[in-house]
């Protein structure tokens, strides 16, 4: 029987992301239960071919060609430039699986952090936070969680505001929106507490009191997440109908065509999708 295969796209080809693709095939540290198949052409004169590159992976994953989708970064100006009007590449997965219920997660070292709302400007986080949006990153960290073999997966919801709202003090949104979901999600059978605050929060997950942790917006999850698992983060989307991993870091455009960027994110994303792959 022949190994499956996992696809992986090139990145946009003025970044890093060919050369760490190139590195990470090199490597030897990769699962052999699969074969590893790269999606783009790094020569392309135009930078917005990796978009289509992107398309046609999550193409050929839905009909059952590939295992599953490894994604190197692009700039999300390229999508546009593309034709396509999301704000990144979980957008654009989402929407060519006619997938509704999905989120990001970012996953290395002992921390496993998926986000309410993404890639949206401060002010406006506020408005997009609701109890459905909370209750489906919940339940999906949670799907997740059992998928990485955790049996009695712990969630931690995070506060939006300081002190997670001081009582109502330094804002209402956790007595409104935040704790309600909180409850209505633990009524489901899932182990899940919150809010609480974060200054805190990531901490107590990094020393094993949580599995998983819901953030409500990028900065707050994204900050104290590379700061542990700068090097070898990974990016998942939950949700999907078909596996999708990626590097947790961007094209580096500064260090691009020098052969010192470090493949250990590439690494960690093909092999979490392998995993992943193996599990279905």
């Amino acid at each position: 029987m022949s190994r499956r295969r996992i696809g992986i796209t090139l990145g946009d080809p003025a970044g890093i992301g060919p050369e760490v693709v190139a590195k990470a095939l090199k490597s030897g540290q990769l699962d052999r239960r699969f074969e590893y198949e790269i999606i783009g052409n790094p020569r392309t004169k135009r930078r917005a071919d990796t978009a289509d590159w992107v398309v046609e992976g999550a193409k050929r994953c839905l009909a059952g060609e590939l295992a599953g989708l490894v994604t190197a970064p692009i700039a999300k100006e390229l999508l546009h430039r593309a034709g396509y009007p999301f704000v990144g590449q979980t957008e654009l997965l989402a929407h060519l699986s006619r997938t509704k219920r999905f989120a990001m997660m970012l996953a290395g070292g002992p921390l496993r952090v998926a986000l309410v709302t993404t890639h949206v400007p401060l002010r406006a986080v506020a408005k997009l936070i609701t109890q459905r949006k909370i209750i489906e990153v919940v339940e999906l960290s949670h799907e997740i969680c059992l998928r990485f073999g955790i049996k009695h997966p712990r969630i931690a919801v995070a506060g939006l505001n300081p002190h997670a709202g001081e009582g109502g003090l330094l804002g209402d949104e956790e007595r409104r929106i935040i704790a309600p979901a909180v409850k209505r999600v633990a009524r489901r059978g899932i182990c899940v507490s919150g809010p609480h605050s974060a200054d805190t929060l990531f901490y107590r997950a990094a020393h094993g009191e949580f599995d998983a942790v819901v953030a409500m917006y990028h900065d707050q999850g994204l900050a104290p997440f590379k700061l542990i698992a700068f090097d070898n983060g990974v990016n998942l989307t939950l949700g999907l109908p078909f596996v999708r991993t990626s590097p947790d870091h961007g094209t580096a455009p500064d260090i691009a065509g020098k052969g010192i960027a470090r493949p250990d994110g590439m690494i960690a994303a093909i092999n979490m999708a392998a995993k992943l792959a193996r599990g279905r």
